[in-house]
């Protein structure tokens, strides 16, 4: 199905549905090639979509923070998806809980940097 064009050293640059300049080549849709291109092209999509996720959860915080919207207007399903990202995401009030207290003559400044409870 794919009409491909190349670069210079013979790699797949892109892939349409019918030849036009520079694309006149044809490939089967399962060639090796094809199939490679592809998934390069789909991990990056991947990774943005990913990001953009990210944002749009930043974005539905904020509008519940700033009361523009509440999280009962979303459709159940929506609040349940975002519920366990959020969970999955942030860590929970229990991760910073110092039950043990500090170590008796703990004097390692460079650690205590990267406590939460310094």
């Amino acid at each position: 199905m794919p009409f491909v064009r190349r670069d210079a050293q013979g790699a797949l640059l892109s892939l349409h549905r019918q030849a036009e300049g520079g694309a006149t080549e044809w490939l089967a849709d399962n060639d090796a090639q094809v199939l490679s291109f592809l998934a390069q092209q789909a991990d990056g999509f991947e990774q943005l979509d990913a990001d953009f996720i990210r944002v749009l959860e930043d974005l539905i915080d904020v509008l519940v923070d700033r009361h523009v919207i509440n999280m009962t207007d979303l459709p159940p399903a929506a609040r349940d998806k975002l519920a366990a990202r959020r969970d999955h995401r942030r860590p929970s009030p229990l991760a910073e809980l110092n039950l043990l207290g500090d170590a008796p003559g703990d004097d390692n400044p460079a650690l205590r940097g990267f406590s939460p409870f310094a």
